[in-house]
């Protein structure tokens, strides 16, 4: 039954609604795999084989319901459901239950989805890990499958779930996309509502998914926020190359990387140019730290006030960093981020995509940190459109890739690209 999760998305529903094949099929065809694997790879926060089994009867007894129908798909911790427990990633919550699902998690079930289960996020979606280990990994080597979308990451690339939602709030989807070798997609910001997700940044908190190819997850985002993601770019591409302000820190996997994706657009017929950003976009790096510390301090007020012995030092450092930084400070950060959005909105009249890199390289060997975000802050801070599209191995075989940024509200754009780069690589 395995082969069955081979099948792309669209692919996958097509059978499952046309009956040749039963959502109890596919369902059990996870928790095979889920089963077999998750003793080692961890990437399971709540796993109920009986319930997802009792969600796939309910649509094979009925007729087709939605755009999604019988597709299996892991969630994020971090998001609630009311029908397993909420935990975000804190032993503050063991056992929560929540009483209703986030909006995404809804969404998705009204189209027919298949909520397989929850998958691990660190701490709150920042820098604690879980217990979650890269897939990609050899058994006797851990590396960290990267954060705060862990879980998420390792249950598609060990092909558990062909999708599964992941949030970002500086790198949380685009990083483990990466260390995992798999598709991440954060769209602009704002495409799909915050309800029901424990918040950490509401300025910055971005609902996306991972997935196991750029067509997956397009159909996926596409179908919830109701977005033409089919659309296909017309013309040469015109691609600027930005290794951003933190080029120092790219080591040689992801330079390669970078390389290689240039090299081949330009083959497909892109045009390349060396793209610098332009003068506003000083200091975005820092201030998206600044923002995300602030609001996160005011979201954990009450953790703060009454759970603090059961926060890591790491969230606890977050949150007193985030408190040292003064309303006017806060102001500042968000005008820079402003100005700077209208600047890099202008880039676009000259360029179609940006391609930057996604990692300072490989994953990190070990699974108590889970890697810098360095080369995603700023994207997040300008609520771009992002793709991870692994682009194959750095020098000790651990997945390595590149991102695809597009305009605000460009995302059929920034898929389009994606596609392109996509088929390259194939």
């Amino acid at each position: 039954m395995n082969n069955i999760l081979t099948l792309p998305a669209r692919e996958l529903v097509r059978r499952i609604s046309q009956r040749e094949i039963t959502a109890e099929a596919v369902v059990r065809a996870c928790t095979e795999r889920i089963l077999a694997g998750d003793t080692r790879i961890r990437a399971w926060q709540f796993f109920d084989p009986a319930l997802a089994l009792q969600q796939a009867r309910a649509l094979d007894a009925g007729t087709t319901v939605g755009a999604l129908h019988g597709l299996p798909i892991g969630v994020k911790d971090l998001m609630d459901t009311a029908d397993m427990p909420s935990t975000y990633g804190s032993s503050l919550y063991a056992g929560h239950r929540p009483g209703t699902d986030a909006a995404v998690v809804a969404m998705s079930r009204i189209e027919g989805a298949i909520v397989m289960g929850k998958t691990v996020t660190t701490e709150f979606a920042t820098f604690q890990p879980g217990p979650t280990c890269n897939p990609r990994a050899p058994v006797d080597q851990p590396h960290t499958p990267g954060g705060s979308s862990s879980g998420s990451a390792a249950a598609v690339a060990a092909g558990m779930v062909p999708l599964a939602f992941g949030s970002q709030t500086a790198g949380s989807i685009i990083r483990p996309a990466a260390y995992c070798g798999i598709v991440g997609y954060k769209p602009t910001h704002g495409t799909l509502p915050l309800a029901g997700i424990k918040p950490l940044s509401p300025s910055l908190d971005t609902v996306g998914v991972l997935a196991r190819s750029v067509d997956d997850a397009a159909f996926f985002v596409g179908v919830l926020a109701r977005l033409p993601l089919h659309v296909v770019a017309h013309g040469r591409l015109r691609v600027g190359i930005c290794h951003t302000p933190h080029w120092d820190r790219a080591g040689d996997d992801s330079r390669a990387a970078l390389a290689q994706a240039a090299r081949l657009l330009e083959q497909a017929g892109a045009v390349l140019t060396d793209l610098v950003l332009p003068a506003a976009c000083n200091g975005l790096t820092a201030a998206q730290i600044d923002i995300m510390g602030y609001e996160a301090s005011a979201a954990f007020a009450p953790e703060l006030l009454t759970g603090a012995a059961g926060l890591s030092d790491a969230f606890k450092h977050l949150l007193a960093s985030g408190l040292a930084v003064d309303g006017a400070r806060f102001f500042a950060a968000q005008a820079l981020a402003a100005n700077a959005r209208l600047a890099v909105d202008a880039l676009f009249n000259h360029v179609d995509i940006v391609l930057a890199p996604s990692t300072e390289g490989e994953a990190p060997a070990g699974i108590a940190a889970t890697g810098d975000p360095v080369f995603n802050r700023l994207w997040t801070l300008l609520g771009n459109p992002c793709v991870h599209v692994p682009t194959g191995t750095g020098s000790t075989g651990m997945p390595i890739g590149v991102t695809l940024i597009g305009p605000r509200r460009g995302d059929a754009r920034t898929i389009a690209a994606a596609r392109e780069l996509e088929r390259q690589l194939s």
